[in-house]
């Protein structure tokens, strides 16, 4: 798989066989940064779901200021860390990954915050679950408090998410079975 755009423009990074991996395809991943906007300079991004890290190296490529991937299979964070250090991103400020289920750094993360001892607010959440795995309302629940204002949460699924208010839809597409759409938590 090859990084899109930016610093590592061209650059392919490798990624092992695993249950439910499937890489964000070039063209939802085009559509997706058209979207956000191609130049990603200060974004703070969080990889939940990491797999190929595909979303997440893409945003280091464009310039995000810091991007966290979560990853709980211990072969793919172990196939993260070599593709970040071929990318020259392992050891930087810019990039943390964290072995761990995306729902339990959710929650540890909102009992840091809750605690004072975290402010991270994300302009961008990359949520692309293994298809079989539905996004839960719990996991929805937990990111309004993750994000900074104006924020966006990206989903990737197999059929296209219901979503209930306060959570509005920016932009929505389908490539073969992958759906996906932006979305934004917009209180009134």
């Amino acid at each position: 798989m090859r990084i899109i755009a930016g610093e590592w423009r061209s650059r392919r990074i490798a990624f092992p066989e695993a249950p439910g991996l499937r890489p964000t395809p070039d063209r939802v991943r085009e559509t997706l940064f058209n979207w956000l906007g191609h130049d990603l300079a200060g974004y703070r991004c969080l990889d939940l779901f990491a797999g190929s890290g595909a979303l997440g190296f893409e945003a280091l490529s464009r310039g995000a200021e810091k991007v966290i991937l979560v990853e709980r299979s211990p072969t793919v964070v172990r196939a993260l860390e070599g593709n970040a250090a071929r990318l020259g991103a392992m050891g930087t400020d810019r990039l943390r990954i964290v072995r761990a289920d995306a729902l339990e750094f959710l929650r540890r993360e909102r009992d840091a915050a809750a605690a004072g001892q975290s402010s991270a607010r994300f302009d961008v959440v990359f949520l692309d679950p293994p298809f079989g795995d539905h996004v839960s309302s719990e996991v929805l629940g937990l990111l309004p408090a993750m994000l900074a204002t104006g924020g966006g949460v990206y989903l990737e699924a197999g059929g296209p998410a219901a979503l209930r208010p306060p959570w509005k839809t920016v932009g929505r597409g389908r490539a073969g079975r992958v759906h996906f759409q932006l979305i934004r938590w917009e209180p009134e």
